[in-house]
Parts: C-alpha cells; structure tokens; sequence
C-alpha cells in the first residue's frame, strides 16, 4: 500500500503536517505505510478551542442528553466495526486482540451512556445529602458538582489505539469536558481511522475532540487550572510528566495509569485434578499471547505453591506450544507480533536482564516458527516463560518488566508468602487469584488489596461469565497504588466525577432547594389546593406540597395490620414483653404508618400518575402509639426526565416525593422518598 500521512484534527479543520515526519509500519512486514507529525499545529490555539468552543457546548447539555450522544456514537462505530478491523490488523493484532480494543472500546461508549440515569437531567450533579450546620436546620449544607471548564488532555498508550481513546473520552464528554486525544504515534492511524469517523458522524458538537497523531511536546506548557490530564504508559514516562512545572502551579489533576508487574496466583488448595487447575492454565496462556503479551494488565508473575510448580511447568508448556504464531489473516494463528520493531528490540533487551537471575524453561528467543510471514521482518516474538527458584532474593522479576510475552513463574509455601511476593511489585492494576476455598480468598483479598488496584478471584462458579484478568471494566475502576501510577479511572458515576469540580454550599433550606432543583427539608413549601397527582409531569414543580387529613391510630390498627402482614412481632402484639425495652406500650408498625400515609396523600382517581416506582429510603424516627394522630407533608423533591423508548411509549417522567410523617406535636414519626412515574402532558 501507498505510504499514507496521518492528519491531525484541531480547531475544527483536519490538518496534515508535510515536514518533521515520523514513519510508522505494517508490524508484520516491517513496510512503512503511514508517516505523522504535529508540525505546525499550535496548542495553545487548540486548548483554547476547546475551552471557548467544545466546553460550552457541552456544558449546555444535561447529563441524560450527553448519555444519549454517546449511545448515538456507539451506535455509528459499531457499523464500522470491519473498516476498523482492516486497519488494526497492520498493528500485528489478531481478530480476538482487535476485538478487545475496537468493540471493547465501544462497549465502553455504551456502558457510560447507560450511566445517565444515575444522574439528574440536569448539568449538574447534587452530591450526597444535605448536611444539618445549626440547631434550628435554617443553615444547611450541601454540595454540588458541575463541569471542570477546561480541557481533557489523553496522552495514551500505543497497546490498545481504540479502547485507550474511547474509554476516556466517554466518561469526560458524559462529564460535560472537551478532550485533546493524543495517541501513542506508533499506532496512531488506527486512531485516527476511528477518530475520523467521529467526526463524521456529527453526533459531537464542535470543539469536544481534537487529535494529534504526531508529538504533543509542549502542550503541558499550555495547561490552565480546570484542565484534566491524564496518561497511559511507562512509569518513568508518567513520573516526568506529572512532575511538570506548569501542572503544579496550576494546580493541574493528573491522572497515571503506568504498566505494572501484575501477577496471578494459584490458591494452596488448587491440585492438578480440580477445574481450578486447568482455568489457571488458560488464564496465564491467554494473558502472555493476548495482544502477544502487550497489556498494562498482562500477567507479568505466576505464583505457584512449590510443590505444584513442575505441574504449572509442564501444562502451560503444551498450551502455550498450541499459541500458533504468524499473520492473523493465515487460518490457525492466534498469536500475532508486537506492534513494532522497536518494541520487539526493547522486550529482548529487558529479557537478557531477567536471564542473569533467572532460567527461561518455555520458549526460545532465536528458535521459534512463524506462520505466514518473515520472522525477521515483522515484530515477531516468541512465549518466554522464566523459573525463578528464589524470589525472595532474586528480585529482578519485582522490578523489570519486560512489555510482551513474558512471564517468570516463581514458588511459594504459604499464603503469606504468596501475599509477600504480589506485594513486592510495589503495586500493580491487577491481581488474580485462582482458589476454591473462600477461606483464603478472604485472607488474600484483605492482605494485598492495598497494593492492588483490581482482585479477580476466579473459580468454577464465575469462570463462565468471568472477563478475565486482563479486562477492565467500564463500571469499575481502572488504576493501582504504587508502580501502577496512583491513578484511577473508569469506575461508573466515580469516573465522571473526577472531571467535575466538587463545590461545598450553604445556605438556608430554600435557597439551597432552588440552587439544587431538589427540595431540602425545611425549606419553604408551595401548598397546592389542586391534589398533586392530577397533575402532568410538567405541571409539578419542586416544593409543591399536600398537607392531608389527619389520622388517629388505634389498637384496631395495630392487630389488623398484623392479621394482613403476618407481621406479629412482639413490640405490636404482646404488651408483657416490653419490659427493657424502650416502648411504652404497644406499638405501631413502622409499615403501617407508611402504608396510612400512602392512604392519606393518594388521591383514588385515574390521572396522570401511571404507577408506584418504588421507595428510596425509609427512616421509622419515633414511635407510634395508639392515640397518636398523624398527618403527612407530601412534597415534590425531584423530578428527572425519561426518555421515550419507542414512538408509541407513553411520554413520562419520575417524580420524587417526600413523605414527611408527622404526629400532634408536629414532630416527625417517620419519613420517605417515594417514586412515581407520571405522564407527560405533551406526548410528542
């Protein structure tokens, strides 16, 4: 193929740089086929774009309707899934590493766009509940969260061109922040083929994504506070990074995720003869061959109890024997090459480091057979697998990591020492351990958690659904303490939040209500004489408040609600076993008043309300009894916004209420948040 110049994207425009080019290859022939630079682009220019143009945009927005802009996205990349396939395999990843990185990435798009209904349809986030700062509750406390206003900047890792973008940028565009994408160059044109698409789809208001395939040396320099920046790759990479003048005067997040010595470990109970065994076996030979051992998260040690170790040997020797290696597009390879020459170069040299402490006992650096191509040519590396037969001492292992197919089993005799071994990596993303006693899983989760930002524990009962070790998840997070860089990302709603400034407010109860949109209890009430539930969803606003009838409890009350629930415990229905405890007498069911209460604010007639969506919380604050009356303060605390799912779906949309139930003395006897969906009044 012609030898291609990848173009930037910034300020709107594409951008081709024509001198200061750097040549990319085809990793499984070695040909140059793209070449990128970042000359002439003026970063300056492109943060300040994205600060007057992308980030307003967005932050008009609410959160359910960046939710569906994503959806929309992955929705429009999925189709061009196989055009993504294509290009990717110049990278020497087979169709399972693509995968991963195309459709994994997208996944991520969908699963952060599912995230919106965990948030209000609104810009902001309320954060937590309300904080009582005075006796009376006049002042109060909350906090809010809205959208930093400056710039996401992706400095990302070449392993993974796709998903290291996608599952960035979902969770800063969700968040209501522009991004700066710069991938790794080596294998930046996959990234820009997906990055083009985006762009064409028109799905993301201008100004939300810039890209550079070339270098970015020098946009650190441009950073302002409210910016974000966040890296993937070496540790001594990130450390210098992070360290940068500019970050710190301006108070600049920055967010590490560097590659660590990740390990996995086969529980003591685990003999050759349980399914424990063989998952162990697949799971280390799917870690050293994925993506031909190229994973932040790849399996760097096997920890192996001593007296199972010339059974590990000998297992993940004939299944690694299997790893066909070669071009992926030749029937029968499952193992592809490393995504460059250099790279190759650089795992050997790291290699030779390990062998002058330990012995390679799989795989041979020079005799190894290739399927379909030029070994010489391509980035081709074989399984290497070492024996370290004193760990403890012989710490290479601990401290070099080589970035492919490379691993070092090693022993141990005890869980502790197991435990000491994950904890000499000085901190990795992930950790597995393969057991069927949940004895030592408990023991080994809470000894080495600290130093682990994920713990797979992996078992015949999960290892059907199991992702695996090597899978992150959009829904948790993604980072370890320590070599693993101190970062954290992804995670679900803890992701969007990182990219949102956490403001504390105060105030009284009714201002903080009207900043919020979220009636806080205390505040003013706007007492409707129309019943609130003949009311259409956009009719009803936050503070609208029913007082209802009254209502005296009666021992009546008492046993038929306990002849209807079955509920018979003895503080309702036995009055000599109250000795000691803090009743006076018999006493209401927390379940009755709540169910009185329903009875006081429903109104009977069919309206705009279309069912009960359930209770959010429920506090019983003081005992009911007989000859008690009370009465209910039914507040609209929140409204959110549903989306229709079909043409024909009814227009609706939840309301929150709150149920404040009171007694004579106006004191609150128990109190509710509950749901109910209402029709909207335009169903268009």
């Amino acid at each position: 193929m012609a030898v291609k110049q990848l173009r930037n994207y910034a300020e709107g425009k594409w951008v081709a740089s024509e001198k200061g080019t750097s040549e990319l290859h085809n990793a499984l022939t070695g040909d140059v086929i793209y070449t990128a630079s970042s000359d002439g682009l003026d970063f300056g220019a492109m943060m300040r774009y994205a600060r007057q143009v992308g980030g307003p945009a967005l932050r008009k927005l609410t959160f359910h309707e960046r939710g569906r802009m994503l959806k929309a996205l992955a929705f429009y990349l999925l189709e061009k899934k196989e055009y993504f396939y294509e290009i990717s395999a110049y990278t020497g990843a087979t169709r399972a590493d693509s995968w991963v990185d195309i459709e994994g990435g997208i996944g991520n798009l969908f699963a952060n766009a599912s995230l919106r209904r965990q948030f209000p349809d609104e810009t902001y986030y309320v954060d937590g509940d309300a904080a009582k700062l005075s006796k009376e509750g006049t002042f109060i406390g909350h906090h809010i969260m809205v959208p930093k206003e400056g710039v996401a900047i992706h400095i990302n890792a070449f392993n993974f061109p796709v998903w290291g973008m996608l599952e960035k940028i979902a969770v800063n565009l969700l968040a209501g922040v522009p991004a700066i994408v710069k991938p790794a160059t080596l294998t930046s044109f996959l990234t820009e083929a997906v990055f083009e698409e985006i762009i064409k789809s028109n799905i993301l208001p201008e100004g939300a994504l810039q890209l550079i395939c070339g270098s970015a040396r020098g946009i650190l320099d441009t950073v302002e506070t409210g910016d974000v920046v966040t890296f993937t790759g070496s540790a001594s990479t990130g450390q210098q990074l992070k360290s940068h003048p500019r970050l710190i005067s301006q108070g600049v997040p920055f967010n590490l995720e560097a590659d660590s010595l990740n390990c996995c470990v086969l529980g003591l109970d685990v003999t050759p003869d349980m399914p424990e065994f063989d998952l162990f076996i697949k799971e280390v030979a799917r870690e050293i061959t994925t993506k031909a051992g190229q994973k932040c998260t790849a399996v760097r040690r096997i920890i192996v109890p001593k007296d199972r170790v010339e059974d590990v040997q000998i297992a993940l020797g004939q299944r690694l024997s299997k790893a066909t290696i070669g071009d992926p597009s030749v029937e029968g390879v499952r193992m592809g090459s490393l995504a460059g020459l250099s790279q190759r170069e650089e795992v050997r040299e790291k290699v030779q480091q390990l062998a002058k402490s330990q012995s390679i006992v799989i795989g041979d650096l020079e005799n190894y057979e290739v399927v379909g191509a030029d070994k010489k040519k391509g980035a081709f590396m074989p399984p290497i697998i070492f024996f370290n037969d004193d760990p403890f001492n012989k710490t290479d292992c601990h401290n070099i990591e080589a970035f492919g197919p490379v691993s070092t089993i090693m022993p141990y005799s005890t869980t502790e020492e197991a435990m000491t071994l994950a904890r000499m990596g000085k901190g990795s993303l992930v950790c597995s351990l393969v057991t069927y006693n949940d004895d030592i899983a408990r023991e080994y989760v809470l000894g080495t958690a600290a130093m682990h930002g994920r713990i797979l524990v992996l078992n015949r009962d999960c290892a059907k659904e199991s992702t695996g070790h090597g899978s992150p998840m959009p829904l948790l997070v993604h980072g370890g303490p320590g070599r693993a860089g101190g970062g954290e990302e992804m995670g679900g709603k803890r992701g969007v939040l990182h990219y949102m400034q956490r403001t504390a407010i105060q105030g009284s109860p009714t201002t903080i209500s009207r900043i919020t949109n979220v009636y806080q209890q205390g505040g003013k009430q706007n007492e409707t004489v129309e019943h609130p539930f003949r009311k259409h969803f956009e009719e009803i606003k936050v503070g609208d408040t029913l007082i209802t009838a009254k209502h005296t409890v009666t021992e009546t009350d008492i046993t038929n609600f306990a002849n209807v629930s079955g509920d018979n415990f003895y503080a309702h229905m036995d009055t000599t076993s109250l000795e000691g405890t803090i009743f006076e007498g018999r006493v209401a069911h927390g379940y009755f008043i709540l169910s009185k209460a329903a009875g006081l604010f429903v109104d009977a007639k069919k309206g705009p309300v279309l069912l009960n969506y359930g209770i959010d919380e429920c506090r019983f604050t003081k005992p009911v009894y007989p000859g008690m009356t009370i009465g209910v303060k039914f507040t609209c605390k929140q409204k959110t916004d549903q989306e229709k799912r079909s043409d024909d779906d009814v227009a609706k949309g939840i309301v929150r209420w709150l149920v404040d139930v009171y007694d004579d003395t106006g004191e609150t006897v128990a109190i509710a948040t509950i749901l109910t969906m209402v029709k909207k009044l335009n169903q268009d």
